[in-house]
């Protein structure tokens, strides 16, 4: 059992039949009245997104979610392949199924396969990436007063806000759970 007090980004547990993820949670203490934890939860198997408020004490049956290491191969336009680094059997998953999971993610990387009783609700990437910048302006010399970013393309087609001083052909690290720019490589 969890209780809501304890809800962190990533929990999953079971409520009215359904295996629910917390997205983002809030725990609420107003100046009046009691306590309550406010959150955005994802059914996982129908990509559902919903809000919803909790008492601090109310308590839900964890859910166990199985995540499986899994090499990410390739896609063929519908359907991203991904192969067990064990069994060598690959599995094929729609864009539905992602999300946006993959916006950081090149092929051959390893990512974490989510499933719950056998059915594949999620990809986790890694939580930190190094990717090519393909294409950006280049910095206005001087401009560096404040702390001024440019937008800039990557290896996969993805586009994040760099520094001025990142130019076309730096490798960089970037956060997959926030997309943010970390340092140059």
């Amino acid at each position: 059992m969890i209780s809501a007090g304890e809800f962190r980004n990533g929990a999953s547990f079971e409520m009215d039949g359904s295996v629910f993820q917390v997205i983002e949670f809030q725990h609420v203490k107003p100046g009046k009245g009691a306590a309550f934890v406010r959150t955005k939860l994802r059914n996982v198997m129908s990509g559902a997104v919903v809000e919803k408020t909790f008492r601090p004490n109310e308590k839900m049956p964890k859910a166990h979610v199985d995540r499986k290491n899994m090499q990410y191969l390739y896609n063929d336009g519908e359907l991203f392949y991904f192969m067990d680094q064990e069994t060598f059997e690959q599995t094929p998953l729609t864009s539905d199924q992602l999300g946006d999971a993959l916006k950081f993610v090149k092929e051959n990387e390893l990512v974490l396969i989510l499933s719950y009783k056998g059915n594949v609700f999620g990809v986790e990437p890694p939580t930190f990436v190094e990717l090519a910048v393909t294409a950006t302006e280049p910095g206005v010399k001087g401009d560096t007063a404040t702390n001024v970013q440019k937008p800039a393309t990557l290896e996969t087609g993805a586009e994040i806000m760099v520094p001025l001083f990142v130019n076309e052909g730096d490798v960089i690290r970037i956060d997959t759970r926030t997309g943010e720019y970390m340092e140059r490589v």
